[in-house]
């Protein structure tokens, strides 16, 4: 039986790209087996308007915040809000900066994105990202078992959204809708690769949300937005998803980076593909 993740929120605010302090927060939190975090970037944050909505997000969602800032004034606000909230918080660079201050006698020139290279990690998440524009919405089903992650659901259950925010993760993530009389993709049944997950939602959630939003596949104005259709759609996804053995997860109360949380956790308690000798 697989062990559940104990989920956390990790905010982490960068003036740059984030790539430096990303890297820091996984190193991190990857020592603690039994817990995931669930990733909040914030990057390009320079001026304290756009500080002010971070702010708001760390409050709505308390946890641990990790910053690399150059700019005092908005290192001292990242600082007090974390302690009129009673979150820890801890400025990454600040320990190393000082190291090459005292060794070198010379204060750091406090430059945003001065560590920012172009390397592998960068690469690898534009290849991703390329992968999951390409692959939304069922579109090229031909190379979807290249993914690593494929998400199933009917419409309206974050599909797109989650796909992307995963792909900002450096992860390839195709999106396929189900839609009852339409038949599955050959290539989506026969993927052996893929971690294949059903996204599913309350039927009330699904129509609020469809009421305000352009019509689905093949589907009427009516049919779209009424609730007991929406609910033979579920049972219909349900019905997919348990004939072939792909796990579900409920997305109606979750936000975007608590689902991806989520599957990854399942991504991560995968078995691993035996390695046989020749």
């Amino acid at each position: 039986m697989v062990k559940t993740k104990s989920l956390f929120h990790l905010h982490l605010i960068s003036d740059a790209t984030g790539e430096t302090l990303l890297s820091a927060g996984r190193a991190t939190a990857a020592q603690y087996m039994d817990y995931q975090a669930i990733e909040h970037v914030y990057t390009m944050i320079r001026n304290k308007a756009q500080l002010r909505d971070v702010l708001e997000s760390i409050k709505k969602h308390p946890g641990i915040v990790l910053y690399t800032v150059v700019n005092e004034g908005i290192a001292s606000e990242i600082d007090s809000a974390c302690i009129s909230l009673g979150l820890p918080c801890v400025a990454v660079l600040d320990p190393v900066l000082k190291a090459f201050q005292n060794y070198l006698g010379a204060t750091a020139d406090r430059r945003a994105s001065a560590q920012h290279d172009l390397n592998a990690d960068y690469f690898r998440r534009i290849d991703a990202l390329n992968f999951s524009m390409d692959h939304d919405d069922g579109q090229m089903p031909e190379s979807v078992g290249k993914a690593d992650i494929i998400l199933v659901g009917i419409s309206r259950t974050s599909k797109t959204p989650t796909s992307i925010y995963l792909a900002n993760r450096g992860i390839k993530t195709a999106n396929i809708p189900l839609v009852p009389n339409i038949p599955l993709p050959l290539q989506l049944i026969e993927a052996k690769g893929p971690l294949i997950v059903g996204l599913i939602a309350a039927a009330d959630r699904i129509a609020q949300i469809r009421q305000s939003r352009e019509l689905g596949a093949g589907l009427s104005v009516e049919l779209y937005t009424d609730r007991a259709s929406i609910t033979e759609e579920l049972a219909y996804a349900k019905k997919i998803c348990t004939q072939y053995s792909w796990p579900m997860i409920d997305v109606t109360r979750r936000s975007i980076e608590e689902t991806a949380a989520a599957i990854l956790a399942l991504k991560t308690a995968m078995p691993k593909p035996i390695q046989r000798d020749h």
